[in-house]
């Protein structure tokens, strides 16, 4: 089996905790590289999901749990830097004793347009070592539209937002194939809308799409998340639950800093994160919802393990029998290479 050459999977994604202290001009240094990517939350404060990327610039805001249209926050990421980045003092992402959690990734700065497909992006920025993009473009409003991601590996998941109104986030993740979407925003289970993205699965280099308004109106604006699987770094993948608080051994082949987990059969409920560095021990790692603001919990218990993960609750979110569950996550290790990773 072949593994990445990813040594250091922190180098391309890391999670950063840090403080509050309620002024301007804060730097929040340790994330290890320079993020292309970052999503805050309050950790002990019900606020919202903050999304801000160096393609939109890093006061472009939008947020998971929300429908609205991008905002600009000038006082929330005021600019990336070299090992982090520069914050204001709003409230939701640097309030003044409170605690909080940013996830960061690195693709490859604003970038520059894709031309290779029938709508030009107005940036595409592309990690294809670790199989990541960031792309803006607008819409056109025709099927059959198509937009090149830039990775040179088929997206095993791709998360979009328009930018210009209001509107649901679209989620699409390989399991469920080009016909079905979930939303980010909320607790619905998968539908099937293949208008979306023209009942067309991506490819290598593009990604299709039809006319709805979650992907391709005419003239307006969006952003495309769009991860491809690297062995060792990153997988994307389903289970079916068995209701049990013995649950599924879900196998990632790598000891995972960041997994996100969905119920794809059954709406009323939610989307479940947990890192690596939010933790108590195994059984008691502390989750959050990026469909709403509430603050961590630890009542859905889950093992990080060398290889995989655990799930030890028979709760909806993760494990209701007979019930589909998607997942994506992001190694701290590799299985194995120059650093396996071993049991906590």
């Amino acid at each position: 089996m072949a593994y990445t050459t990813i040594k250091k999977p922190s180098d391309y994604f890391n999670t950063k905790l840090y403080t509050g202290n309620g002024t301007t001009d804060t730097a929040i240094t340790g994330v290890g590289f320079q993020p292309d990517l970052s999503i805050i939350k309050a950790r002990d404060m019900a606020y919202n999901h903050n999304v801000m990327d160096a393609v939109r610039g890093s006061t472009k805001r939008v947020a998971t749990d929300l429908t609205d249209a991008e905002s600009t926050q000038a006082e929330m990421i005021k600019s990336f830097a070299s090992d982090g980045f520069n914050l204001g003092d709003n409230g939701g992402v640097n309030q003044d004793t409170k605690t909080y959690v940013s996830w960061n990734w690195k693709a490859n700065g604003q970038g520059s347009s894709n031309t290779d497909g029938s709508i030009n992006t107005t940036y595409t920025s592309v990690n294809t070592t670790a199989g990541f993009s960031i792309s803006t473009y607008t819409g056109n409003g025709t099927n059959n539209a198509t937009i090149g991601h830039g990775l040179g590996a088929v997206p095993k998941m791709m998360i979009f937002k328009i930018l210009s109104s209001a509107d649901d986030w679209t989620v699409y993740h390989a399991s469920l194939g080009a016909t079905k979407k979930l939303n980010l925003n909320d607790t619905g289970a998968e539908s099937t809308v293949p208008e979306i993205f023209n009942d067309t699965e991506p490819t290598s280099s593009l990604i299709t799409f039809g006319t709805h308004g979650r992907t391709n109106t005419n003239g307006q604006n969006y952003i495309a998340y769009c991860f491809a699987e690297k062995t060792g770094y990153s997988k994307f993948g389903s289970y079916v639950g068995n209701g049990s608080s013995d649950g599924s051994f879900i196998y990632t082949g790598q000891k995972s800093a960041f997994i996100i987990i969905k119920n794809t059969s059954t709406s009323g409920t939610n989307w479940v994160m947990f890192d690596n560095k939010r933790i108590g021990y195994n059984e008691s790692n502390y989750y959050l919802r990026p469909n709403g603001t509430n603050t961590e919990s630890t009542n859905i218990p889950l093992d990080i393990l060398s290889n995989g993960f655990k799930i030890r609750t028979s709760a909806g979110d993760v494990n209701t029998s007979g019930n589909t569950y998607i997942y994506m996550c992001f190694a701290e290790e590799p299985l194995v290479g120059d650093n396996p990773a071993t049991a906590r």
